[in-house]
């Protein structure tokens, strides 16, 4: 059977990248939805989670199914499969934050449009080059790449933190719209969490190719 784990190993990788193209095009579509206010654009967000749901549970199925028939006993082999399936599940996390902002979208698009959700574009398109670049690092096994993912998650940060700030000033400010800026306030959170799972797939890179478990280190 060994002969035939190449191949198992590619069908993963297929699988898992598949998973990682609808999380991607669900966050893209979720936040346009939120800058157009386009409501029915958010509403196929919230509803096409139930795909990536599935594809998620099609991929996990997969590697237990090499894991138990082929039985991969070289290092490498074994880490491409544990970080497919780490990986297959930090997607549909994403997926289910895309979701979430779609859900947010719905409700801002019954209110009156809001200066603020301009000011969310930068810390969203930094999230959305993460993780294109994280699985990008995958696809060509590029721990460069995935370095650099961990170092753009402090930019992020400081966004969410200054969104934060100014969203709570505005609460003091207009209690009687705090469920707006509530809403805001949780779709910034939304995007520093994709952000931060992006970074997860990063480091599931750097240890499919060093075998260095960095998660709980600084990146310098």
């Amino acid at each position: 059977m060994s002969q035939h784990l190449p191949r198992q190993l590619t069908l993963l990788k297929q699988k898992l990248l598949l998973v990682g193209t609808y999380v991607e095009e669900a966050f893209a579509k979720a936040i346009t939805a939120l800058i157009n206010r386009d409501r029915n654009l958010a509403i196929s967000v919230i509803e096409g989670d139930a795909e990536i749901d599935r594809l998620e549970v099609d991929c996990e199925e997969e590697c237990l199914k090499t894991l138990a028939l082929y039985q991969p006993v070289v290092a490498t082999d074994l880490r491409f499969v544990v970080a497919v399936l780490k990986i297959n599940n930090d997607l549909e996390r994403m997926g289910d934050l895309s979701r979430n902002i779609a859900k947010r979208v719905v409700l801002l698009s019954e209110v009156a449009p809001q200066d603020m959700v301009s000011d969310l574009r930068p810390a969203a398109s930094r999230a959305q080059a993460m993780m294109k670049r994280a699985l990008d690092s995958f696809v060509h096994l590029d721990v460069t790449m995935a370095h650099a993912v961990r170092r753009d998650d402090d930019e992020v940060d400081v966004m969410r933190r200054e969104f934060q700030r100014r969203t709570l000033e505005l609460i003091r400010q207009e209690p009687q719209s705090a469920e707006i800026w509530l809403a805001l306030n949780s779709v910034s959170k939304h995007i520093e969490r994709l952000a931060d799972m992006a970074v997860n797939v990063a480091e599931e890179v750097i240890y499919l190719v060093e075998g260095a478990i960095v998660r709980h280190t600084e990146e310098s």
